[in-house]
């Protein structure tokens, strides 16, 4: 493990303890006191670039105070015009941010477009109590306007400060008013979800021992042969899910210690997002006495399921499944928003955003612009032939779908993590584009086929107009 990754896990671990402590303290104690252990955080790992995160809390303040009804475009484009500075800022003098900067400023940025989004929804719903003279039935709408010290105590809190999960000011505002949090359980969903973590970091530890990133760089490399080049994307990949496995679960052991997130389960909660449905008071029934009929959920904090991403079978699926709040977050603000109406081009804009979001590499942008490639081979082959296969014979299918699936995420994880042109386009070619000329192979199979069976499906009606006493 490098050092900024002992960092990284040290910080989570640490989190799990304190959250026990933030539980059973009072709004004040948890709104003041998480704020300035995030705090303390950033100063520690990020000294002087702290004042980036700083610069844009201020700047979402002011055009929230200035503009609130339009805040939630101007802050998007606050937010993503701050970031390229941010990743340039070396070329105007300034010192390079640290790699723990760099993932405050990400999570950040979520927080406050999603903030800029919250405040805009409470607008509307206030406009629309004043016009209609009833109160607004939206779901999740912030009941007030934050000041700059909610914000900022939402913005440094520390859950979730450097890895996530991201969440939205409301499901904040929740936890620091949550009437009797004691009778949220903690133990039993944390042992549930912790159980996996030991297991995902011995198998980082050893495969990553074996595997090194860096062999791909070198020139040996690519003096084995194509078979062995193949095969060392599907450990890169392992290696990179695993260290992420790990880092997510311990963050959200770090919220479920806190009861961060937790709503009834009748609230029918998304990760990201929160409540969908509306729900009784968190804690107590009608005659003031302890709810124990109520039974709670984390799933406004869940950001990674594991057994999905791992086995589920199509490349759209896979998305939904890893880094959950932050793929609510671009279905919400982003996908919903696109120029474009097609899926494939809704996803190609989606997907364009979120390498930006993750940074100026190219290798992100290489990775996730082949996304929508993918996706519409996989939808050209679904309607063209995988529907119209028998059961026995889609279970085959689906098999078989599965494999192509991970190998075209090990594909797109070695621009991930290889992140220069230069590199990435070398292994690409190392191994013959075989997934980028595969997905265009498909994409043309599922037209063709799809167009047959139009065709086929015309004539038959066609014929059956002509020929009607056939049908009797």
């Amino acid at each position: 493990m490098s050092p900024d990754e002992v960092t990284y896990l040290t910080v989570l671990l640490v989190s799990i303890p304190i959250g026990f402590l933030f539980k059973k303290a009072g709004p004040r104690s948890k709104q003041f006191g998480g704020a300035a252990t995030g705090f303390v955080l950033i100063l520690a790992t990020c000294n002087i670039h702290s004042l980036h995160s700083l610069i844009t809390i201020l700047g979402t303040w002011l055009i929230i105070n200035l503009s609130p009804r339009s805040c939630h475009y101007l802050t998007l484009g606050w937010t993503f015009l701050y970031l390229l500075f941010f990743r340039t800022v070396a070329s105007f003098g300034f010192p390079e941010p640290t790699p723990f900067t760099n993932a405050v400023q990400l999570l950040l940025t979520l927080k406050m477009v999603s903030l800029a989004n919250e405040v805009q929804e409470y607008t509307q719903a206030k406009k629309q109590e004043v016009t209609s003279f009833a109160k607004s039935a939206m779901i999740g709408v912030i009941p007030k306007m934050p000041g700059l010290v909610e914000i900022l105590c939402y913005s440094y809190c520390y859950v979730g400060l450097m890895t996530g999960p991201f969440y939205r000011y409301r499901t904040h505002y929740d936890w620091l008013n949550q009437p009797d949090p004691s009778v949220i359980p903690s133990w039993q969903p944390l042992l549930l979800r912790s159980k996996m973590i030991p297991v995902f970091g011995a198998f980082f530890l050893v495969v990553s021992h074996y595997f090194p990133l860096d062999y791909v760089r070198s020139d040996a490399f690519y003096e084995r042969g194509l078979p062995f080049r193949l095969f060392y994307m599907m450990p890169i990949f392992f290696v990179f899910r695993m260290r992420f496995y790990v880092a997510w679960l311990c963050a959200e052991c770090a919220c479920i210690a806190a009861a961060f997130g937790a709503y009834p389960t009748t609230a029918k909660s998304r990760s990201g997002g929160g409540p969908t449905m509306q729900y009784e008071p968190l804690s107590r029934s009608a005659d003031g006495e302890a709810s124990s009929s109520i039974t709670y959920d984390y799933e406004t904090i869940k950001n990674i399921d594991p057994h999905g991403t791992d086995f589920c079978v199509k490349v759209k699926d896979g998305m939904r499944y890893w880094n959950m709040t932050v793929q609510w977050w671009l279905a919400q603000y982003i996908y919903k928003s696109a120029p474009v109406r097609s899926y494939v081009m809704r996803s190609a804009w989606t997907m364009l955003i979120s390498a930006y979001w993750h940074g100026i590499h190219p290798g992100y942008y290489l990775s996730f612009l082949t996304i929508p490639l993918c996706l519409a081979a996989e939808g050209a082959m679904e309607s063209g032939l995988l529907r119209r296969l028998s059961p026995a014979g889609r279970l085959y299918g689906d098999w078989l779908q599965w494999f192509l699936k991970m190998r075209a995420y090990d594909y797109m994880c070695m621009g991930f993590v290889l992140l220069t042109f230069e590199d990435t386009v070398r292994y690409w070619s190392a191994i013959y584009y075989c997934i980028h000329l595969g997905a265009l192979a498909f994409l043309l199979l599922g037209k063709v086929l799809g167009g047959w069976r139009e065709q086929g499906s015309q004539k038959g009606r066609d014929d059956a107009a002509e020929n009607p006493q056939r049908q009797e």
